[in-house]
């Protein structure tokens, strides 16, 4: 991989054969903070980089280019590649996605894909088609990625080992409260329901008020289930959360569920976040149920 310093812009080409996983490793790119752009135009690339230099905008770029992308030719590709190399400021990394003939043969059957360039020929004649293309360009890259036998997490666990920057989260934990009065949230990946804790609805003075509140959080706080309940969620995360990050996962959505979602669940939310240990991950809160209550 070209040499990344903090006064390079960061440039990424994404090539390779058609079913090989350039999508998958595109979204990979975008999660660890690249700018993505898929199919852009061979003749636009250039254009693209000069424009982002004179913005002064230092996003690295991950730009996917193959032989379906508008003016596509090998030798087009290796002139503008030499030419991108040339500018002092950019930091390139051509990075090949590759498989074998009948993995890709069986990736295209499956998901009954046309070939880019299977106009008028059978699936594996257009696919060796592309790969005598293809190979022109191989003196140019930097690295491949073979994908034969690998699932998406894995490629995507690959294109992150090698490209991802430290200083970004391992992974976005959400804790989210909510009402089942209103609905299961469609985005959790986990959900809890508290309602077995006491309930500060049936408290005048506690009622109309929220479990960010000292008060009403206390109150919660102080069912005998509640403590017990808090301690084996955070042991379950303790286990979960390393594991998930290691298989890829950028996101995870815990919700907490009470009856309306504005104190039950917003306390359990509330003390799980502030308790929970997130070695190299990122928190959110968010509390469905109390407009404008995301933090």
């Amino acid at each position: 991989m070209a040499e990344a310093t903090a006064d390079k812009r960061q440039l990424v080409i994404v090539t390779g054969l058609s079913g090989a996983g350039k999508s998958s490793a595109l979204h990979s790119f975008e999660d660890i903070g690249y700018q993505a752009i898929d199919n852009l135009p061979l003749t636009m690339l250039g254009r693209l980089v000069d424009e982002a230099r004179s913005a002064g905008d230092m996003t690295p770029l991950a730009v996917g280019i193959d032989s379906r992308t508008l003016h596509f030719s090998p030798e087009q590709f290796a002139q503008t590649i030499t030419d991108l190399r040339d500018i002092a400021d950019v930091s390139l990394h051509v990075l090949f996605m590759d498989a074998s003939d009948d993995e890709l043969m069986k990736r295209f059957s499956e998901t009954r894909r046309l070939h880019p360039l299977g106009k008028g020929l059978v699936l594996r004649e257009a696919i060796l088609r592309e790969r005598e293309m293809m190979a022109h360009i191989r003196p140019h890259v930097d690295g491949l990625i073979d994908t034969t036998g690998r699932t998406g997490a894995e490629t995507r666990r690959t294109v992150l080992s090698r490209f991802a920057a430290e200083a970004l989260p391992k992974l976005i934990v959400t804790f989210m409260s909510f009402g089942f009065a209103h609905g299961v949230p469609r985005d959790a990946d986990m959900v809890l329901d508290v309602r077995f804790l006491r309930n500060p609805h049936y408290v005048p003075e506690l009622k109309p008020r929220t479990g960010r509140e000292e008060d009403v959080a206390n109150f919660v706080k102080a069912d005998e289930g509640f403590e017990p309940f808090v301690e084996k969620v955070e042991d379950l995360l303790e286990f979960l959360l390393p594991r998930y990050a290691q298989e890829g996962k950028s996101y995870l959505t815990l919700a907490f569920g009470c009856t309306g979602g504005k104190h039950r669940s917003v306390a359990v939310a509330e003390t799980i976040a502030a308790r929970v240990k997130l070695d190299g991950m990122a928190v959110n809160l968010c509390h469905r149920e109390i407009a404008g209550e995301e933090v």
